[in-house]
């Protein structure tokens, strides 16, 4: 039996631009959702974040030095066409083009993601974001105008991070503004249809202009374990498992919406409407699935009413597992979690999965030797490898990379600074910028002995 990873295997980070960029307002970028945005008051803002735009020099030459063979970045819709439908600004379209040509240059895979929960602040304030047809249109023109300009050199794309939350909460989709009349979980699904459209209409361009490259369906996902053992709760767990993770993976495998879900959303009048060509678009299917892991969930027992949106159900029935450590957020930390996940996905769908989020958040400060030794840190990588590696040597699972989210630290997806991931400390805090500057933490030697060693090395 195989024993090792295959030479081949994807080894890196992923980021998202609203979390590394800063530069908010240079270079020809138009205004952002999340230039306007509120943050918590005692956390930052995205103004700064770690000022990438300025530094990603510094930054790739550090994931260099950590043997990272690919990267994961977003692009920001706002910089390429400032307010989603002038015209393209020809200056943030050299700023990647110089990005992706140095990461190339370092031996760093790049891979794009076209929307990661952002987009130009005029698309959310004039078309409710993609609540609006017109937007779906609006981003499959700015998809091809990346493919045109990047395609060249960029062989892995994905359309929206964590795809199946727009089907759990408005506000990644920008379309917050529900319409008079209609439910809220009416709208919602319609949302997720459009986004779900909008995907389709990227990857057909894909295989029209850069036929070469590969496009992945991305979902978030979490398993759910049942608290109790009785029937009900087993079956909640795993209608849960279902709606929140299988739909978005079955339609982008399957290329429609599977049954059990067609029959969830007609039995309560919330089926989205299909325009022309919609069932058609949804043809076009993934080369591979990626998801980010980063815990598991326990459920009390439940049923899913008429009334409420899955996913709200969902969250009222999480409870702590008494078996699990758990950061200070509440993750709980579940490598085996991690295994059982890889191989639901893979033996589910038999395709090929890709793990393009997984990581843990800490707080940190630099003590007198200007050190973080983050054992911790190291504890999760090598328990989630290890589980890896036995989904894929022992299990049979055809896994292509591991990918961590943030291997430079930035700010948390609620812009807070504290929440740690890196395996590199930015000395900022939530108010004051200080210097920026990088220092390699304790799990940077090891990460990098790691991915050296195409994962053998997790001492």
């Amino acid at each position: 039996m195989k024993k090792t990873l295959d030479s081949n295997f994807y080894w890196g980070g992923s980021v998202s631009s609203f979390q590394t960029e800063g530069a908010w307002d240079e270079g020809g970028k138009g205004l952002s959702i999340y230039d306007v945005r509120p943050t918590n008051p005692k956390f930052s803002d995205w103004k700064v974040a770690i000022d990438a735009y300025h530094r990603y020099d510094e930054d790739i030459a550090l994931m260099k030095k950590m043997g990272f063979n690919f990267y994961r970045f977003s692009i920001c819709w706002s910089r390429i066409i400032p307010n989603g439908d002038d015209e393209i600004n020809e200056e943030g379209v050299k700023f990647y083009n110089d990005l992706i040509d140095k990461l190339i240059a370092a031996g760093i895979e790049p891979m794009i993601t076209l929307v990661h929960f952002d987009m130009p602040y005029k698309l959310v304030k004039e078309y409710n974001g993609f609540a609006s047809r017109k937007v779906v249109d609006l981003f499959e023109r700015y998809a091809r105008v990346c493919m045109e300009r990047f395609g060249d050199r960029v062989k892995h794309w994905m359309t929206f991070n964590e795809q199946n939350l727009h089907a759990t909460m408005l506000r990644v989709s920008n379309a917050e503004e529900i319409p008079e009349g209609v439910s809220e979980a009416k709208h919602l699904y319609q949302v997720n249809h459009n986004v779900f459209i909008a995907h389709c209409k990227a990857t057909k361009a894909l295989r029209e202009l850069v036929p070469d490259a590969k496009m992945c369906g991305m979902t978030t996902v979490s398993n759910f374990y049942p608290e109790k053992c009785t029937p009900q709760n087993n079956l909640f767990a795993k209608q849960a498992y279902n709606y929140i993770n299988a739909f978005h993976s079955d339609v982008f495998v399957n290329g429609e919406y599977p049954s059990y879900m067609v029959s969830y959303l007609e039995n309560r009048g919330w089926m989205p409407r299909f325009e022309e060509g919609d069932a058609e678009l949804l043809k076009y299917t993934v080369d591979y699935l990626a998801f980010s892991y980063y815990r598991s969930n326990t459920l009390t027992e439940g049923f899913f009413d008429n009334e409420r949106p899955y996913g709200e159900i969902v969250n009222e029935h999480v409870i702590k597992n008494p078996y699990l450590d758990a950061t200070e957020w509440g993750w709980e930390k579940d490598a085996l979690g991690f295994r059982w996940t890889l191989n639901e996905m893979y033996q589910r769908h038999h395709m090929p999965v890709f793990v393009l989020e997984n990581g843990m958040g800490a707080r940190e400060e630099l003590d007198e030797n200007n050190e973080i030794n983050d054992d911790y840190r190291i504890e999760y990588h090598r328990n989630h490898i290890q589980e890896m590696k036995n989904a894929m040597l022992e299990d049979g699972v055809d896994c292509m990379g591991y990918i961590t989210w943030g291997p430079i630290d930035i700010p948390s997806s609620s812009c807070e600074i504290a929440k740690r991931y890196g395996f590199v400390y930015v000395n900022r805090t939530e108010k004051d910028l200080k210097d920026l500057k990088r220092v390699p933490k304790k799990s940077f030697k090891w990460i990098k002995k790691v991915f050296e060693s195409n994962g053998e090395d997790l001492v």
